[in-house]
């Protein structure tokens, strides 16, 4: 059977602020029409964040999640994502809350502490609506995101009575190195989903031969069977980086978390415009995208009906 391209779209995340984009879903119904929205454009998987409905930044509580997953369930049949990985100003006690209030069939799982520099976007962006978004960028230059082995496990065993897979987040080679100690250690099982960041100061950069470094690299560890590969390409790179694995057997992800670009110079209207793209390369390349179901059997998922809310 010819191998299908799982697309999942990052819906709002925690990486931008509101006043950088009028399109960035920000309260509980924009986060859930999007989602579905999403999912109507091809997204067979929707990774979610929430967000205070009146100022817009990261919020972690799952009474902000609760809303937006009651709805996204009621109007589709796609798999959802409950990101631990919150904000990189959060505690790791206040990141898994949702996950493991809510029993996702799949939750992001950050493999490693790093820079993760967000300052350079106040180069771009001089005005702000909310007094907590410059001081938030600023503080980026200071401020290390927290994953310790520690924390690490600490997720894993949380959410392990739940049989919540992980999209396990790579920023770097060493974090395909601390994925392989969790899994000699029995914590996470194949098959891993291994989403490949690349672009963010302080992970890895956007070259082709760092996609190449990370494909490679993830085979010889975990081998070709072991393992689902995605990956996501940070603003600009959103596109070229799809492409590049794309041709090496990979699966994308996009999304406003990502990008907040649809083209060159044009902000994305929405989540699913950035879909639509993405899907419209891939089947121009002969390729099929894969259906909410057909992504459950190929991540060996519990099922939709088996999740918490």
């Amino acid at each position: 059977m010819k191998k299908k391209i799982i697309i999942t779209c990052a819906i709002t995340g925690s990486i931008h602020t509101p006043s950088m984009s009028p399109h960035l879903p920000v309260t509980a119904q924009e986060i859930g029409e999007s989602a579905v929205a999403a999912a109507e454009a091809g997204a067979a998987i929707v990774h979610l964040h929430a967000r205070d409905p009146i100022d817009g930044r990261p919020d972690q509580s799952p009474k902000a999640f609760a809303p937006f997953l009651k709805y996204i369930r009621e109007r589709s049949n796609v798999v959802v994502n409950i990101t631990t990985g919150g904000s990189p100003a959060m505690p790791i006690e206040e990141r898994v809350r949702p996950a493991a209030t809510f029993r996702p069939e799949v939750a992001s799982l950050n493999m490693g502490s790093m820079n993760f520099g967000l300052y350079p976007m106040l180069g771009r962006f001089k005005e702000f609506k909310h007094d907590w978004e410059r001081p938030y960028l600023e503080e980026s230059k200071g401020r290390i995101f927290r994953n310790t082995f520690a924390d690490i496990e600490y997720i894993l065993t949380t959410c392990a009575e739940n049989d919540t897979r992980f999209e396990v987040e790579c920023y770097d080679i060493g974090h395909l190195y601390t994925l392989s100690h969790f899994a000699d250690r029995g914590l996470i099982k194949p098959p891993f989903l291994i989403q490949s960041v690349f672009g963010i100061l302080g992970g890895i950069g956007g070259h082709s031969e760092d996609v190449l470094h990370m494909r490679r690299t993830a085979d010889r560890l975990f081998g070709k069977d072991q393992y689902v590969w995605s990956v996501l390409g940070a603003g600009r790179n959103q596109i070229p980086i799809s492409m590049t694995a794309l041709s090496l057997g990979g699966n994308v992800r996009v999304g406003l978390e990502d990008s907040l670009w649809l083209t060159k110079g044009r902000l994305a209207p929405d989540n699913a415009s950035q879909v639509s793209l993405v899907r419209g390369l891939i089947e121009t390349q002969g390729l099929d995208i894969a259906t909410p179901d057909e992504a459950r059997e190929m991540l060996a998922l519990k099922g939709g009906d088996k999740v918490g809310f």
